[in-house]
């Protein structure tokens, strides 16, 4: 291992590589996968017996202090909840739908659904509360025909449930506060009513019937190009997927972890992957109640300067945010890194700047650099496919096949299409058998729609970085194909530090455009005073536009024609939405929903003359 690393137990696992006549290659990992549990809640009882009193689960109560649950208790407490639901009309065609966020009552909750075979599926938050058109959340209660439906509190949701639960009958928990409705019809209750519950013996037998064929969860895709599909996680799907994690990462199964996290469980990277990471390897899972906005961070500070995680995974931006608080707080530092194994990014690109500044956060706290490990994986994966060893880490870089992961790369439009087979792929979506059929090609291969690059043609041991989506190729007008993953490499290569990511538009247009997404912390550096400045204040700064009108002309140099050649951008002062899906599970933009989700910025880009927030060639 690189000796500017801190020693981590992480398994070099060697590939295959096959070429076909036909002209595409399998790859596939030598190392078999272990045997792996029935359920995750097998491993909720295991933990339960080993290390009764350790902390599962915690998060913060009305009064700031933290509210822990042992393994002992949530086993304790699953089992009254399931009590409760096999006498509610909750089943295998109606499961239990979460419109909130994360919450231990949540975590308690779905267990217990999962305990006696009963799915459930948490949707994005912003559907309910932030949305102004419930269509996307009528199709998925019309898809689902939920037989509970979830809220922390009520009236805030009250009208999204009015508007798409058409069955009223059916019952509607409240985790916090009054639970009397002005608007619905539905019966509704408090979750304070679940501890009443005796213990039925019933549940046993339940229990029992579940296995790995057994839907765990449903968790829904963005919808961006229709209404959202429902990805049916099967418990063989999410035992197996933390099996494979284990086995690369090995240092997990020796310590159990302690982890602050926030990331949202309607997305397979928080629910699955983080959860499962504590819960399979009897570890602890504090609730961050913060989020990398600026308005919530200082909670995650708080949360941090009290808990250091053995483990921690973010988003760029939170790790842009720690980064910036770690420079001037050596206390939070201290706290952050004293026990601190690794960490690991997802939901977009990591601008080097801010990974640097990390490893030199390290190595000033530890005397070593701290390991970022990589990966790619999806919705449909459960979530994890790939992971990349700790020297080849990059961002970009996603690696080889987990363990038990046999990938298909198949030629199309000058690019290797990625197609993945392994046990923790999804039997389907739910209730779409058309699309099901879309979905997989005629040997059983999931089709990612990813395109993967060799790092190294003549070392695939290297392994793969991420080349971009097949269908983000577009033509102009002029019927000219503009290879778009190419062109965001480059702009974004002419255009550091101060860029994180573009959007290439221009489908059917005469030229091509992009929203670009800054590197706020650099563009700073552009400014004098600019701390002060607000974000939008900053990026609209003559000295800013000047910078940024300067590299587009430059890069323009090198273009060989329409294909090339980015006449006009915008810098978007919003980053982009998870819970928009702007961003996907295996960590890119979805340039699509950022297209449709922004369609105004798009629509000024081509507009003559160029609008005022268009940085333009001429």
């Amino acid at each position: 291992m690189n000796t500017g690393f801190h020693p981590l137990n992480v398994v070099a696992h060697p590939i295959n590589v096959s070429h076909r006549e036909d002209g595409s290659q399998l790859v596939e990992s030598q190392m078999p996968l272990d045997n792996f549990a029935r359920c995750w809640t097998d491993r909720l009882e295991y933990w339960a017996e080993q290390t009764p009193d350790t902390v599962f689960v915690a998060q913060r109560n009305d009064q700031g202090e933290w509210d822990k649950v042992t393994y002992r208790q949530a086993v304790q407490r699953i089992r009254k909840i399931a009590s409760w639901l096999i006498k509610q009309p909750v089943s295998v065609e109606r499961p239990i739908i979460f419109l909130c966020g994360n919450s231990v009552e949540h975590l308690m909750l779905a267990l217990a659904g999962m305990y006696v075979g009963i799915a459930h599926a948490p949707v994005s938050p912003a559907y309910s509360l932030i949305a102004t058109d419930y269509s996307k959340l009528e199709h998925i209660f019309d898809l689902l025909t939920p037989g509970l439906v979830v809220v922390d509190t009520l009236a805030p949701y009250e009208k999204a449930i009015k508007s798409v639960c058409k069955d009223v009958s059916t019952p509607v928990a409240v985790i916090n506060g009054d639970v009397t409705p002005t608007s619905i019809q539905n019966p509704t209750f408090s979750f304070s009513e679940f501890w009443d519950t005796d213990i039925d013996p019933a549940i046993d037998r339940e229990n029992q019937r579940v296995d790995g064929d057994t839907v765990a969860k449903i968790l829904f895709t963005s919808g961006t190009t229709g209404m959202p599909k429902g990805v049916m996680n099967t418990e063989r799907m999410i035992c197996a997927n933390q099996v494979m994690i284990g086995q690369v990462m090995r240092f997990l199964t020796e310590q159990p972890p302690v982890m602050v996290d926030w990331l949202p469980w309607n997305h397979t990277f928080g629910g699955n992957h983080n959860v499962g990471i504590a819960l399979y390897n009897g570890g602890s899972l504090y609730l961050d109640d913060g989020k990398p906005t600026p308005k919530d961070f200082d909670k995650t500070l708080k949360n941090l300067a009290e808990i250091a995680p053995t483990v921690y995974f973010n988003v760029p931006k939170g790790f842009e945010l720690l980064v910036k608080t770690l420079k001037e707080d050596s206390v939070l530092a201290e706290k952050f890194f004293s026990r601190l194994q690794f960490t690991f990014f997802a939901a977009a690109g990591l601008a080097q700047h801010i990974w640097d500044d990390l490893d030199n956060l390290a190595i000033q706290y530890t005397g070593k650099k701290i390991p970022m490990l990589t990966g790619l994986g999806c919705t449909e994966t459960a979530p994890s496919a790939t992971f990349a060893s700790v020297e080849e880490s990059a961002s970009g870089v996603i690696g080889v096949p987990a363990p038990g992961v046999s990938l298909k790369l198949v030629p199309n439009q000058g690019k290797l299409e990625a197609r993945v087979k392994a046990v923790t792929v999804m039997p389907g979506y739910w209730r779409m058998p058309d699309v099901n059929a879309k979905a997989f090609d005629d040997e059983g291969y999931y089709c990612l729609g990813d395109a993967f690059a060799y790092l190294d043609a003549e070392q695939p041991q290297r392994g793969f970085r991420f080349d971009g989506r097949v269908s983000e190729n577009f033509k102009l007008d002029s019927g000219t194909w503009v290879n778009a993953g190419v062109l965001k490499a480059k702009f974004i290569e002419a255009f550091a530090p101060y860029v994180q990511d573009i959007v290439v538009c221009g489908t059917n247009r005469s030229y091509i455009t992009g929203l670009v997404f800054p590197d706020v912390a650099h563009c700073r550096g552009l400014v004098a005073d600019a701390e002060d400045l607000s974000v939008d204040a900053l990026l609209n700064s003559p000295e800013v536009i000047s910078a940024f009108k300067e590299k587009l002309i430059k890069l323009a140099e090198s273009n060989t024609g329409s294909s090339t050649l980015i006449k006009r951008i915008q810098v978007q002062s919003t980053p982009p939405s998870i819970d928009a899906h702007e961003v996907t599970d295996k960590g890119s933009l979805n340039q699509t929903a950022v297209q449709v989700n922004r369609a105004d910025k798009v629509e000024l880009m081509y507009q003559n003359p160029a609008d005022a927030t268009v940085i333009s060639l001429t």
